[in-house]
């Protein structure tokens, strides 16, 4: 913020901690901490989630005026392996909680959490990164270019845009 810069924050994340000791160690402050400092934050933020993005570990860092989310990363604010021992008792029905999530960037973008998808070779990033490469390289131009626009407004107004993004989550 000191020096009026977009902030740009890359999360892959099996998520936090959902034990006593993490709780015990402030975890959940930590996680507050930082979603109250982003919220007030005076500059543009871009979130990119990469890869696994669960729970609030995700949560803490993606609170941004642009997401980007990866083709095959997921992003929510639990694990599938949690949502199904919560709803049925039962980890084993992963692949069933993964759909009733949906988790998935195609169905983020459908419900406007996530701003841009950036498409992945078939299989996944791992398998040839230099194309995930280019077209996120775009993907964070474009998303730089909108904020810097953004970051034009005075700060109350930028807070004010991200502000309202978030009340609009859920509505629909």
């Amino acid at each position: 913020e000191k020096f009026r810069r977009p902030l740009i924050t890359f999360i892959d994340t099996p998520g936090a901690y959902p034990g006593a000791e993490a709780e015990e160690r402030g975890q959940g402050e930590a996680i507050a901490r930082c979603l109250f400092e982003l919220s007030g934050l005076r500059v543009p933020i871009i979130a990119v989630l990469t890869g696994e993005g669960n729970s609030g570990g995700a949560l803490a860092l993606a609170l941004a005026d642009r997401v980007i989310m990866l083709k095959y990363a997921v992003y929510s604010v639990l694990s599938p392996e949690g949502f199904a021992s919560i709803l049925w008792k039962d980890a084993k029905r992963v692949a069933e909680a993964c759909t009733v999530m949906k988790l998935t960037a195609d169905d983020l973008y459908q419900a406007q959490l996530v701003d841009m998808v950036v498409e992945e070779v078939e299989g996944g990033m791992h398998l040839d990164a230099e194309p995930t490469f280019n077209a996120l390289r775009i993907a964070l131009r474009k998303a730089i270019a909108d904020v810097t626009k953004a970051s034009m407004l005075a700060p109350e107004e930028l807070l004010q845009l991200r502000y309202q993004k978030y009340r609009k989550f859920g509505r629909d």
